[in-house]
């Protein structure tokens, strides 16, 4: 709480977490295009997407991005999509249900599986609005819960996506963050008749992802960021699908680089070496970063960052035409 506060003191409100140049004209000085939108889904949910494009030629690639808990696409997460537009890769995302600045209750998720149908029908819309969309590879992006999201997404459509980066994926709740016996027991109880209560007791999730003081105080300026306790509809949820989706680690088939810091103690680096060995996909590509916490894409170093998207840049190379 005082280190909260402490950050909280320091901070000067910007607009956006690169400062306070209009957003269309840092896209312009990125030498990028970038929208945004809202998209209603099938289930009549209205959801808030964005689209970052390569300014001067096709795309190479379509990635289709998911967001994880409590997080969203407008604040530091853009700054991946930024990249890889620059690269030559049309990227899309939207705020997932109660996340953002799309529909639902602040950070409560009672059904994931919703949510992947949410993910899918947008991202197929994606895929055939546009001629110049057609015949180029699709590849799924996810951080955090939004990995475990995109593993959803492949075993609903398996053969809808051409390969997948998963970056520190929820695959597992560590235990070093997932509250102790009998809380689980009592919490998933309680949840049956109070789901969007917001009472779990777990540490706010921010401050053990990013390891840059000075980026901690940017996250925290993130007002569309979630603070409050985690809702035990939306916790109970996600030790279900966790657990469900590190029981089929054997039934991912897609090509995928998975990508996880060894001090990570928000989700299990081991869970990823598990998917690693395990799944049955023939192109598969695993990278350990010793030392580097949860936020790998933002939260470490710049120079730690630029390693990791160095990494993923030439994963996409490889399986995409210059």
């Amino acid at each position: 709480m005082k280190e909260e506060e402490s950050l909280m003191s320091t901070q000067t409100q910007l607009l956006h977490y690169w400062g306070n140049t209009p957003e269309q004209e840092y896209y312009n000085l990125q030498g990028i295009k970038a929208s945004k939108s809202f998209y209603t889904s099938p289930r009549g949910l209205k959801l808030f997407t964005r689209q970052w494009l390569p300014l001067l030629s096709p795309p190479r690639g379509l990635i289709f991005m998911v967001h994880g808990y409590g997080n969203d696409i407008s604040w530091t997460f853009q700054a991946t999509p930024i990249f890889l537009a620059q690269q030559g890769f049309a990227c899309f995302a939207l705020d997932l249900e109660g996340h953002g600045q799309s529909h639902g209750l602040r950070a409560f998720v009672p059904d994931v599986h919703l949510v992947v149908q949410d993910c899918l029908a947008f991202f197929t819309l994606v895929k055939q609005q546009e001629p110049q969309f057609l015949n180029v590879p699709c590849f799924l992006y996810g951080e955090s819960m939004g990995g475990a999201i995109c593993l959803l997404i492949h075993f609903a459509e398996p053969e809808a996506f051409q390969g997948a980066i998963l970056v520190a994926p929820m695959c597992k709740i560590s235990d070093k963050v997932k509250p102790r016996w009998p809380i689980p027991q009592i919490l998933t109880f309680v949840a049956r008749f109070f789901p969007s209560l917001a009472i779990v007791p777990t540490a706010d999730l921010m401050y053990k992802s990013v390891k840059v003081e000075e980026k901690k105080i940017i996250a925290n300026m993130n007002p569309m960021r979630y603070r409050g306790k985690p809702r035990l509809g939306t916790v109970v949820e996600l030790l279900k699908v966790t657990e469900y989706v590190s029981q089929r680690l054997g039934d991912v088939s897609l090509p995928f680089i998975v990508l996880h810091g060894s001090a990570d103690v928000v989700t299990d680096p081991n869970v990823s070496r598990a998917l690693y060995e395990e799944a049955k996909s023939e192109d598969k590509t695993i990278k350990i970063y010793e030392g580097m916490m949860h936020s790998l894409l933002f939260g470490e170093t710049d120079q730690n960052v630029d390693i990791v998207r160095a990494d993923i840049l030439s994963w996409l190379n490889h399986r995409c035409h210059a």
